[in-house]
């Protein structure tokens, strides 16, 4: 499985945690730089930096991929939308949460969301 990080860096626990939970092995662990500028749109941002990931039409088709997406909600939904044209599905996400009262503050992988599936549930709620 190809991990593609939009945000902060993954911890070997997490990178650990993430594995256990898909039953998969992250066979790359891809950073991707996620800096945006608030004085232009989101889109054309968006667009761009998957464009630098360089994957060809056929591999987002194909290829296993689960997201961690960016922490700003605004890039994180414009960065759905580019996927699912990309992919032709929503691809799988993974959502971080803050450790319960620890000090210094550490962060956890809390679970792995499938949106394509929540999407397909929620098709029957209309």
């Amino acid at each position: 499985m190809i991990l593609i990080n939009f945000s902060h860096p993954l911890s070997e626990e997490m990178i650990t945690t993430i594995e256990f939970l898909t039953g998969l092995s992250i066979d790359l662990n891809l950073p991707v730089l996620s800096q945006f500028t608030l004085e232009k749109p989101f889109a054309e941002q968006i667009s761009a930096l998957v464009d630098s990931i360089g994957f060809s039409s056929e591999e987002w088709e194909n290829k296993p991929i689960l997201i961690n997406p960016p922490a700003y909600n605004y890039a994180a939904v414009t960065l759905m939308a580019e996927l699912h044209g990309r992919m032709g599905y929503f691809p799988s996400i993974v959502r971080i949460r803050p450790v319960s009262e620890s000090n210094p503050p550490r962060f956890e992988v809390a679970e792995i969301i499938n949106l394509q599936s929540v999407r397909g549930k929620s098709r029957y709620r209309r």
